[in-house]
């Protein structure tokens, strides 16, 4: 049995980074440092907020190629824009080269003859390069580009844009752009009150149905058409949004992630911030990656990591723009659960209706608490006995036309341990459904606990809908069970995330530990390691790998054999060497001299036939016991380094199961990771086997993200395959392990 280092290592991140000689970073009011703090890889800890004020709120602004003839486009572009320029209190100034009007307002020949510095310039050219070069010298603070024939259209247009955002970067000026089009300009209503949705898309016709929801009565604060994102991007927006305070959540439709690290950013910074994002991110197929791709021209990002990462942040990830609108539109709205209830109550007049949205609920992770007996009690007084009312809570119809239906949701609502009641109401009935829509609207006035409802009704137009639900904004109306749902999820899911949330770039190292020394050694530019040399590098780190000896002759074999302790595991190393189990150059349970003796000559016979370069043959300690896992890195081309866990062994590849986090990350996110393997239960022990030790596994997780931090693009890929977890107070042995060096 291995003697166990797992009780010399901490669990906790922070005295792991004191104990490789780091201090831990000061955080202020909850952020790191200061703005400008750079982790040990040299990417940034904090997001750059860009000050979008005078964007979207311009006291002066230029239209570029602006006109007044009939037929143009720039036409009817001009006249929207000088209508929004008035709503917003912006003084408006055509530019066109041989106009002296435009709309009765003077106009300039150019940029240069501007009678005042503007905030915002509107391009309505072909080619916006030459005009950025002129507002550059005019100091004009933002910029936007509609012109399309740039990313989106292949390399051409790619070198293209390459060029526009060379120009913007030393400029002064953000860009929106190009590729882009109106959506920011449009006309918000402003009699509607509460948190609203700010709104972030790089497609503007998806953003239409979160747009149009200011119909129903649901607030829109902002609507960033993002396009190309040659310079502002998704995540800039993010970032400013989470810091307006009339913003309660922010929607975004994202084809492609211009950079990773800045999405994690900005998401951390939300996060911190306790608002919502709430995001459907297209690339989950290769059709749907490739057309995002010719869309905006920017990459999807492979969809496990992506999915990972939103999750790491708390972003909301949903399919479709019906749920996009539903749960941000929730998000903004409700309040945050009282006292911590989370229990779900599920109240419908049929005992069928309640029983599906039940398990439909039930299926989707909410939490639908059994009823006390007295609060079942309570509810028989005014609901037929025959009735189950345990929840979900079935009154029969009846009880809702008259004064018993208020009666039965306020004690439902009473209850401590509800916060949320559900009524789906399948169809109208009317006129009970319209005293039953009035009794869940008043009901929801007198309580701090999420009311929501489902009209079922295709036809959405009756009054009990259209008047009482859509005229309540303590109510929150669905039109489908699984809409409800997935934001009624989200909604729980979002307040317990940031009611724990740590913000991991608090904790990331800054400066290299001693291990990082020791691994620089070892790497081999643009090489894949023996296994011998890979396991050194994990050794560097802290990583367990049994006793071991490399040998260049059989009687060596003998020798380190004796001194290893049988029964042990003979194997080829060699830098090139990958799948030695399917060449036949692993050799295991040897017991005695002879057949250490044999298998070498075997081992080297197979590594001469199949011209393999050898550096020696391993003569490893053999370990039995435990759950075979694999934990690795690899990188992503958004997001950088990724670490992986998942279950071991040979049929890695088959089983696929696989967790993946975007360092950094702390603890709790290494145990999620676990939590979300199908095969976590053999880490429970099963079949008499006991459990596993889960802390080294952690362990060596967080030890492995240091190392992805630390050696960053150096390492292109690392693999621990199998990583032996041993019985609880064990540890954990890497026994087999692959490193590629770039």
């Amino acid at each position: 049995m291995l003697g166990s280092t797992h009780g010399t290592l901490t669990t906790d991140f922070r005295a792991r980074v004191v104990a490789c000689g780091e201090q831990p970073p000061v955080a202020v009011h909850g952020i790191a440092a200061a703005e400008g703090d750079v982790d040990v890889s040299g990417r940034s800890l904090y997001a750059a907020v860009p000050d979008l004020d005078r964007f979207f709120r311009p006291e002066s602004v230029a239209v570029v190629g602006a006109s007044d003839a009939e037929g143009r486009p720039n036409t009817g572009i001009t006249r929207q824009l000088i209508a929004w320029a008035e709503r917003v209190g912006a003084r408006l100034h055509p530019v066109h080269p041989t106009r002296e009007t435009v709309f009765g307002l003077p106009c300039v020949p150019s940029v240069a003859d501007l009678p005042e510095q503007v905030d915002l310039a509107v391009l309505l050219v072909g080619d916006p390069l030459p005009v950025i070069e002129q507002l550059a010298e005019s100091k004009v603070k933002f910029a936007v580009a509609f012109a399309s024939g740039f990313a989106e259209t292949g390399e051409e247009g790619a070198a293209a844009q390459a060029r526009l955002a060379t120009a913007v970067e030393g400029s002064g000026i953000r860009l929106l752009g190009p590729n882009t089009n109106l959506n920011a300009f449009e006309r918000f209503r402003d009699d509607l009150e509460g948190p609203a949705i700010a709104l972030i898309t790089q497609s503007g016709h998806q953003g239409r149905p979160v747009f149009a929801m200011q119909e129903l009565g649901v607030r829109l604060s902002h609507w960033a058409p993002t396009g190309n994102e040659a310079d502002l991007e998704t995540s800039d927006f993010i970032s400013y949004f989470a810091g307006k305070e009339e913003v309660g959540a922010i929607a975004c439709y994202v084809e492609g992630l211009k950079d990773g690290r800045s999405f994690l950013l900005a998401a951390d910074r939300a996060a911190r911030a306790k608002v919502p994002v709430v995001a459907v991110k297209v690339g989950r197929t290769e059709a749907g990656a490739r057309m995002a791709a010719s869309h905006t021209g920017k990459l999807t990002g492979a969809d496990d990591v992506v999915d990972a990462a939103m999750r790491q942040f708390g972003v909301v990830r949903v399919n479709g723009l019906d749920e996009l609108q539903d749960t941000a539109a929730l998000l903004a709205r409700a309040k945050k659960p009282v006292g911590g209830a989370e229990g779900v109550v599920v109240y419908s007049i049929s005992g069928g209706t309640g029983a599906h949205f039940s398990d439909l609920a039930s299926g989707a992770g909410l939490k639908l608490p059994v009823l006390s007996d007295a609060k079942q009690a309570e509810l028989h007084e005014w609901i037929p006995g025959y009735l189950n009312v345990a929840n979900p809570v079935d009154c029969g119809g009846h009880p809702v036309g008259d004064w018993r239906g208020r009666k039965i949701i306020d004690a439902i609502l009473a209850d401590p341990e509800v916060g949320v009641l559900i009524c789906p109401i399948t169809g109208p009935f009317p006129p009970m459904s319209d005293r039953l829509a009035q009794d869940l609207v008043d009901a929801a006035e007198q309580t701090d606990k999420l009311v929501c409802v489902v009209w079922g009704s295709p036809v959405g137009t009756e009054d009990a809908y259209r008047k009482v639900l859509l005229g309540s904004s303590r109510v929150a109306t669905f039109r489908t069970f699984g809409n409800c749902i997935t934001a009624v999820k989200a909604w729980a899911d979002h307040h317990r995330f940031t009611a724990l949330y740590s913000s991991p770039f608090d904790e990331a190292p800054r400066v290299p530990s001693p291990s990082f020394r020791k691994a620089q050694a070892l790497m081999r530019p643009h090489q894949q390691l023996s296994e011998h040399a890979a396991k050194q590098l994990l050794r560097a780190y802290g990583i367990r790998v049994p006793r071991e000896q490399l040998v260049t002759s059989a009687a060596a074999a003998v020798r380190a054999a004796g001194q290893v302790g049988y029964p042990v595991v003979m194997k080829a190393s060699g830098a090139r060497l990958a799948h030695k189990t399917e060449l036949g150059l692993v050799k295991v349970g040897l017991t005695s001299a002879s057949q250490v003796r044999d298998a070498y000559r075997e081992l080297t016979d197979i590594a001469r036939y199949e011209g393999v370069d050898l550096d020696g043959i391993l003569v490893c300690q053999m370990v039995e016991r435990g759950v075979e896992m694999v934990v690795g890195v690899t990188q992503d081309a958004l997001f950088g380094p990724t670490v992986t866990v998942g279950l071991g062994g040979v049929l890695v590849e088959v089983m696929g199961d696989a967790a993946v986090r975007v360092p950094p990350f702390g603890e709790d996110q290494a145990r999620a990771m676990l939590g979300e393997l199908r095969g976590k239960v053999l880490l429970e022990g099963v079949r008499g086997a006991p459990p596993a030790d889960v802390d080294a596994l952690v362990e060596v997780v967080l030890r492995i993200q240091r190392m992805a931090l630390e050696l960053g693009d150096e390492l292109a890929e690392l693999d621990i395959n199998p990583l032996m977890v041993l019985p609880r107070g064990q540890g954990a042995v890497a026994l087999d392990a692959l490193a590629v060096c770039r």
